[in-house]
């Protein structure tokens, strides 16, 4: 018999899909992906400072900014019925250098008739 999964386990697979499509852009420097993936008003807050949607686009005007990305340690907090926190760590390497990094990120997301729309995005070196 095949087990059905819970609710909060289909929920955290869903926005855990959100979050790929995001990377995947900047894996492609697919500025119209990022773009649809973000709400109007969306808020970054990086270790750089704030940003808005503008600013995350504008950061695939010359290309991918990601070559690699791995998450783990994914979790879910829902907040009501139309919003949810994805929190997990992304380990990364940029396209402008071979370091690899680290952050914990804690990603907003709104659902709506038309499907979920990331609203806000945190990211946290990992210092491990």
């Amino acid at each position: 018999m095949k087990e059905v999964p819970l609710p909060e386990e289909c929920l955290l697979e869903e926005l855990r899909n959100q979050e790929v499509g995001v990377w995947e852009a900047l894996v492609q420097g697919d500025k119209e992906a990022d773009a649809k993936a973000l709400a109007e008003g969306f808020l970054g807050v990086y270790p750089d400072g704030f940003a808005a949607k503008e600013d995350h686009v504008r950061q695939l005007e010359e290309g991918p900014t990601i070559a690699s990305y791995e998450f783990s340690n994914c979790r879910i907090l829902p907040l009501n019925k139309e919003h949810a926190v994805f929190a997990y760590r992304a380990d990364f390497v940029r396209t402008n250098c071979a370091d690899p990094e680290a952050m914990y990120v804690s990603s907003i997301w709104r659902r709506s008739a038309a499907g979920w729309i990331n609203i806000f995005s945190q990211d946290t070196p990992a210092l491990d």
